[in-house]
């Protein structure tokens, strides 16, 4: 069988693998598992991260993952079950597969592939990485024929940062949250989202300003108003999620990325230091944040 490095960079050499379902077997685990699909099984391996094992046999890579969750070997091995019964909770329904059947290697006897997984719930690695149960891992494996995977590898370490600042997951070890789960998950977007990984262009937004971002991003939200998190007040400066910040008039998706990189924050006044924010906007943000 042809790998994918030995494809064209087509849209034609990737496979969309509908109504697919988990099969059981003792080796799934968090980021790679048995899957049926049209009456074939596949063994299937997520693109860009790497969930913690669920037992010590490869010793050396749980250390690794330890240290990058900053968390013992023990409680490693605990992460990797809790990701594995919430892989197993995602994909518990029908879901859809896109590959380009590039070898992910691996031990098994079986060929395994990288590939996206959408599920009923959003995009699975997503999900994972949003949850602090997987790291985001693997920038070597460029699927063939992605226009901007950086975008996507981008948009993974922002909820991993979210997921650290939250202390959910691997990220809550150490405060009794590793099975904690991030309030607000990632927008489910259905399997036609595989779209925006091979054009990002079409699925843009309109450059960022003022007007348009409160308009676009606030739905029935008055701009006018101040915009709170759940409990009524206004919005930590190093706390607040993609989305509240996004509810913010005159935060974009840029900005409200740039922001989210250069946390934390010693005071609102910081945001002077973010890319785009001058003191006339610093100005108009300050009443929606303490």
């Amino acid at each position: 069988m042809l790998l994918c490095s030995q494809l064209y960079a087509a849209a034609e050499s990737w496979q969309v693998l509908k109504n697919c379902r988990l099969l059981t077997n003792q080796a799934n685990d968090a980021d790679s598992f048995h899957v049926s699909a049209s009456g074939k099984e596949y063994l299937f391996r997520l693109y860009f991260v790497d969930a913690a094992e669920t037992d010590v046999s490869v010793l050396g890579r749980v250390k690794d993952q330890a240290r990058y969750f900053g968390i013992t070997p023990k409680q490693t091995v605990l992460l990797g079950n809790i990701a594995r019964r919430f892989t197993r909770e995602k994909l518990a329904r029908p879901f859809t597969v896109r590959t380009c059947l590039q070898d992910a290697m691996g031990r098994s006897r079986m060929q395994r592939f990288y590939a996206f997984i959408e599920t009923a719930d959003g995009d699975l690695a997503e999900l994972l990485v949003a949850n602090g149960l997987a790291r985001v891992f693997g920038s070597a494996a460029t699927p063939v024929g992605l226009n901007s995977p950086e975008l996507e590898w981008q948009k993974l370490k922002r909820l991993e940062r979210e997921a650290q600042v939250q202390k959910v997951g691997g990220w809550g070890a150490g405060t009794g949250r590793m099975a904690a789960r991030l309030p607000t998950q990632p927008a489910t977007s259905g399997p036609e989202s595989f779209e925006a990984f091979f054009h990002p262009e079409k699925a843009a937004l309109p450059a960022e300003s003022d007007a348009k971002d409160a308009s676009t991003l606030l739905d029935a939200t008055s701009s006018s108003s101040i915009v709170t998190d759940s409990s009524g007040a206004k919005l930590d400066v190093n706390n607040a999620t993609s989305t509240e910040l996004l509810s913010v008039p005159g935060i974009g998706p840029v900005t409200a990325r740039r922001i989210m990189e250069a946390r934390p924050f010693k005071s609102v006044d910081d945001l002077r230091g973010v890319k785009g924010i001058g003191e006339k906007k610093l100005e108009k943000l300050r009443p929606f944040f303490r």
